[in-house]
Order: structure tokens, then sequence, then C-alpha cells
């Protein structure tokens, strides 16, 4: 759709990302996806490094066309490089730039001001971990905020452990989320308290999530705080082929995965929290995997990938998997739930 507008009548939607490669790439799709809106002008705003950052990782270039960066002065912070051999296994190394971030509070505030001059209504998505940032603009009369949750809704149901659940099978799921004590540094549990201890000012949440896999803990979020909507519009970071993609210059990687046997390979992730010492890479791509059992019994292992592979119980799982993303597929598109949840939203701001 066609993004003509006058800003007097239209709605300005102001993306405030957290730093981090996750999180700002997450929003900068999300702002794709409102950018196709008519009568919504798009700012996705951060520091120039940051913006760099979110650009170079977009599939191409002309997906985020539609939108405008704002760029703010970079804030000088401490760069170390990553400690592999830390005794905790967190990307410390980002935290000077997470705690610089803390002084977008006063630009961030005028960039919202100056354009609720020119637009009907100025809409904020901020981040979760931004909320210390943008917390003084409920004295902009004529802007709204909503927050954007980055991770899972079984995650947040489980962080918000002060709030037993009334459903007995969601809490004893709940139960066997490991805790997260420990998991990161005395700086980064300063960051998160300093956002929890900002002004809560906004009116919804966001979730990149789906009703048809996290349905059961998207209700009870909605439970718990039945003053604040819930909107889970997600997946909105898909993969995109370029226009102009030449399956020879896709990464080797692609090429090695599509010479292998079918139902022969698992990918394993570990999540972008995770670090490894040198010696544990080395372990992970070259260890005899049949004769380790420090962690994990090597029986248990080879029982498992057996069971993925090469049973009918795997055949299963794969089938439930492949229905799952259909079903997921099919709620994007018109008609479907995860589509009526963005027009609602789409809706909801441009009232």
């Amino acid at each position: 759709m066609a993004n003509n507008h006058s800003p007097q009548n239209g709605v300005a939607v102001v993306m405030v990302p957290l730093p981090a490669q996750g999180h700002l790439n997450q929003l900068l799709h999300l702002s794709r996806l409102i950018a196709a809106v008519d009568n919504l002008t798009v700012y996705y705003a951060a520091a120039a490094t940051f913006l760099r950052q979110a650009k170079l990782r977009a599939h191409h270039p002309s997906s985020i066309a539609a939108i405008k960066f704002h760029e703010f002065p970079d804030i000088p912070f401490h760069n170390p490089p990553p400690n592999a051999n830390s005794s905790i296994n967190f990307p410390s190394q980002i935290i000077p730039s997470l705690i610089a971030s803390t002084n977008l509070r006063q630009p961030v505030y005028e960039f919202v001001n100056e354009l609720s001059r020119s637009f009907r209504r100025v809409v904020v998505i901020y981040d979760s971990l931004m909320a210390y940032v943008v917390q003084d603009m409920d004295l902009i009369p004529n802007a709204d905020f909503y927050r954007f949750r980055s991770i899972s809704a079984i995650s947040v149901c489980s962080f918000e452990e002060e709030e037993a659940p009334d459903d007995d099978s969601t809490a004893e799921i709940l139960k066997e989320i490991p805790s997260m004590d420990g998991h990161y540094p005395p700086e980064f549990g300063e960051f998160l308290n300093l956002q929890s201890s900002a002004s809560e000012i906004f009116s919804g949440e966001i979730y990149n999530s789906s009703g048809e896999i996290e349905g059961l803990f998207l209700d009870l979020l909605a439970k718990r705080n039945q003053e604040k909507k819930i909107w889970a519009i997600g997946p909105f970071n898909p993969v995109l082929k370029p226009e102009n993609y030449n399956s020879k210059t896709h990464h080797e990687l692609l090429d090695w995965l599509g010479k292998q046997e079918l139902n022969s390979v698992i990918f394993i992730s570990f999540g972008s929290t995770c670090s490894f010492s040198d010696e544990q890479v080395k372990e992970i791509a070259f260890g005899n995997w049949a004769s380790r059992d420090e962690l994990v019994s090597s029986v248990r292992v080879e029982k498992v990938v057996r069971k993925l592979m090469g049973s009918e119980e795997g055949d299963g799982i794969r089938k439930r998997a492949k229905e799952l993303g259909d079903v997921v597929k099919k709620s994007l598109m018109e008609g479907g739930d995860t589509r009526k949840e963005m027009d609602s939203f789409i809706t909801h701001i441009t009232r």
C-alpha cells in the first residue's frame, strides 16, 4: 500500500529499540510491517552505530525503504572484547552499550515532542528494556505508548513469579523453567532494576508471538493484567529472499546442508545470550560425542538422536512441527488470527 498522508492528519509511529542485535532486528521488522499501512509514518530511532547495524542486517534494502531512520549522535562507551573464559555465560561485552543507551532519555523525548506538533498522534513502541528512556513522555498529550516484549510469553510468565497462575497445568509447566539466578553479571541486574523502577506509561503490550504457539500463556498474561491490551502479532521477522537472489552466492553452509541426506542433520541453537570458551567451541565442533558423559550420558544422546531421526515417534514430532508451521503461516495471511491481531492494533492506533 502507498504511504501518502498529510502529517497534520496522520499518525507517526516511533520505534525505540534496545541497542542489541536481537532487539534491533525485531523492531526493524515490525517497522517494516507498519510502514506498509496508509497514513502511517514510521520512524526507527537509535544512535548512529546501531542504526547502521540494523540496516546492514536487513534482508535487502527495499524491504525497509518505507522506514524513516532518525539518527541520534553516538554516545561514547567502552567496547571490550568478548571474554570467552568468563565464569558467567553471558555476553557481558554489550553491557556498556546498554548502559550508554540510558543517555538517550532527553534526545528521544525531544524528538517525540517535536513530532507531536506535526502529527495528530504519535505512537511510541519501545523495547521493554528501554523503559527508563521513555518514562517522561507521558507529558506529551497526543502521544500513546506501547511496550514491546522481545522475549516469549512463557518467559514473561515465568519471570512474574509473584503472580501465581490460576491454572494448575500452567503452574506445572512454569515450574520446569530454570531460574535466571546467577545467569548474568551484577551490572546487567542493575540495568534491569533501572528499567523496572521507571514509570509505567504504556497502555498495551506487543509480542512477537502467535496465539497458535503461546495462546495458553498469552491468555494468562491477559488475565494477570486486564487493564492492558495485548497484541500477539508475530512472527514478524521472516527470512526474505532478495529480489536479485542468486543461489550461487548464498552462504556455503546452505550448499553443505543441501548435500546431506534427508533427516540427517539436527540444528541446535544456544541463543544469543550464551557464550562459550575456546575449549568448549572446539568440543562442540570436533569432540568425540560418543564418549562424552560429563553432562548428559552419551547413551541418552544417542537414544534421543535415533528417536528424532529414525523412529515413528521422531516422524510424529517432525509431522507436528510441520503442521504447527503451516498453521502459523496461515495465521499471517489475510483472515488469519495473527493478521487479525495486526489489523486490530493498526485500528487501535489510528482511531
